[in-house]
């Protein structure tokens, strides 16, 4: 018999009949009814063409045919039982992998992680690059915290953020344009051309002129004193998110990281 095609729930009925010798204890272990049991195992009897039990004077009694397999399924249930619980040990395990763009890493993403380790010694960070199309069938991706307007496929949840900010050196620095890809602006007279948001803000901190960035990555350069920001906040469509296809999403350890960094 394929597979595909194995019975499993007038199995489990069998494997429960064939321990209490009743359709009615075994009834009361699968929260079923007695006649409920008694239509899985004819119907697995029509399946298997055997005849599994017979009611004597002395109660219900086990056939040839229904005893010589018994070893073997339970075996291959409590095979099952170990396939479950190496599954579920998946989400209490302490490694998290985590995509997300090299700048946002580097100046928010990881004094944050760094905050989470020092709560917990045993747990385990891999970090990758990524960019706005992270694709999780091709890397064992737990969470990725991308750049845009929402979550897109995806489960997710937004960084809250102040949106864009116009930074420059405390005092004032050059009088250009720092640009990167995707800044809100591509400016002809930009001077200066970065590759991203993080290298934006050193350029900046070095005295090259000003540029507007996400605000949650130059956080951490403003409270320091490195840069300053220029007039107020711009809010900005595109934003952080953090997201998973929902099977991760739902996991518990995906579950307290979102929990952490959102805090």
């Amino acid at each position: 018999m394929k597979r595909t095609h194995l019975p499993l729930n007038g199995l489990r009925v069998l494997d429960a009949a064939a321990r209490h010798l009743s359709f009615t204890r075994a009834a009361d272990e699968l929260a079923v009814t007695p006649a409920a049991v008694g239509q899985q195992i004819r119907a697995l009897e029509d399946t298997l063409g055997v005849v599994l039990f017979r009611r004597t004077t002395r109660g219900l009694e086990l056939t040839p045919e229904g005893a010589a397999g018994l070893d073997a399924l339970r075996g291959g249930f409590l095979h099952f039982e170990d396939s479950v619980r190496a599954m579920q040990a998946g989400q209490s395990s302490k490694s998290l992998t985590i995509a997300a763009p090299r700048d946002l890493t580097q100046k928010w993403l990881m004094p944050r992680l760094a905050r989470i380790a020092e709560s917990d010694g045993e747990i385990r960070f891999v970090l990758l690059p990524a960019d706005e199309d992270v694709d999780f069938t091709e890397a064992n991706l737990d969470l990725a915290i991308r750049w845009g307007e929402g979550p897109g496929e995806h489960e997710g949840e937004a960084l809250e953020s102040d949106g864009m900010v116009t930074v420059e050196r405390p005092g004032g620095g050059a009088d250009t344009r720092i640009s990167w890809p995707g800044c809100m602006t591509e400016e002809s007279r930009s001077l200066v051309r970065v590759g991203d948001a993080g290298l934006a803000i050193e350029a900046a901190a070095q005295g090259l002129g000003r540029t507007t960035v996400p605000e949650l990555i130059a956080r951490a350069d403003v409270a320091a004193g490195r840069v300053a920001i220029i007039g107020e906040p711009k809010p900005f469509a595109k934003g952080y998110w953090m997201v998973a296809p929902l099977p991760q999403w739902r996991q518990q350890k995906v579950r307290a990281l979102v929990d952490a960094l959102a805090a």
